[in-house]
């Protein structure tokens, strides 16, 4: 056999192999997608109405910002409560770090929906937040927590913290933590070495971290409709009501177009900015 034919003989089996992956990706991300961007020009005939309706009403562009507002807030919470705990789980033992991340990975043994229910009951006039606060005599009346911004911001953390958590701590588990002990024998403060040294070499983590959050944010329907309020309301609610109640399928696929593209708009400024290399670790 001569090394063409063993090269092509090699491309067939690669070819071979990643067939089913793209015959996949095709069935369940690019026909639906095709369909959706199709539907939104072609309902009920070839019009762009559905996207000139968007365009000039500002309550739905209001909608928008809102989406990317509690997006943005929550992936800067999780990273702030989730840098600190990867970095334990980094630097603990294999023994506490197993008990830590049963810890960590409770979240998803437990329904979404019950657990914002769970926040139902925290969070409530008459919940447990208000009674502790009332008992200790902090308050004299129950404060308003349930269907508020506050509300989505702590239930939408408290589901995406392990994503975040997960991200950061696959990239400091394997920090080499000789660099910063070799910076504080040479003089450098343990500050200076974890600034110097140990963040920069945990950014991709968190590049990685806050993209995989921001873009599940953007999605989230359950959270903001249980316990948001009416000022709250994120695009996935506006999709929702314009297939559910109103059957307004065209300006349902037209949002989400429009959502997707905003999206991909932002993924490009950030690839442009920081650098997708940095989320596996390249240099920029």
């Amino acid at each position: 056999m001569g090394f063409s034919e063993l090269i092509f003989q090699k491309v067939k089996f690669h070819w071979f192999l990643i067939t089913p992956a793209l015959v996949l990706l095709l069935l369940v991300f690019a026909y639906p997608i095709s369909m959706i961007l199709l539907k939104s020009f072609l309902d009920p005939s070839l019009t762009l109405r559905h996207y000139l309706k968007f365009f000039k009403a500002p309550v739905y562009m209001r909608v928008i910002l809102i989406t990317f507002k509690i997006s943005f807030t929550v992936t800067f919470i999780s990273l702030v409560l989730g840098y600190p705990i990867a970095y334990l789980l980094s630097r603990v033992s294999d023994k506490i770090r197993n008990y830590l991340m049963i810890l960590v990975l409770i979240p998803f043994w437990t329904s979404l929906l019950v657990r914002n229910y769970a926040w139902m009951v925290v969070l409530g006039r008459h919940g447990v937040f208000n009674r502790v606060l009332m008992g200790t005599g902090i308050v004299d009346s129950p404060l308003k927590l349930l269907h508020t911004t506050f509300a989505v911001n702590v239930g939408m953390v408290h589901m995406m913290l392990p994503f975040m958590i997960m991200a950061l701590f696959s990239v400091m588990k394997g920090i080499d933590l000789g660099l910063v002990k070799a910076a504080t024998s040479l003089g450098a403060s343990s500050l200076q070495a974890f600034l110097r040294i140990y963040f920069p070499l945990s950014l991709p983590g968190v590049a990685a971290g806050s993209l995989l959050v921001f873009i599940f944010s953007l999605g989230f329907f359950i959270t903001p409709a249980l316990l948001g309020g009416r000022g709250d309301m994120m695009i996935s609610m506006l999709i929702e009501v314009q297939v559910s109640e109103l059957l307004n399928w065209g300006f349902a696929s037209a949002l989400a177009i429009i959502l997707l593209a905003m999206t991909l708009i932002l993924f490009y400024i950030y690839n442009r900015l920081l650098g997708l290399d940095r989320i596996w670790g390249g240099v920029r």
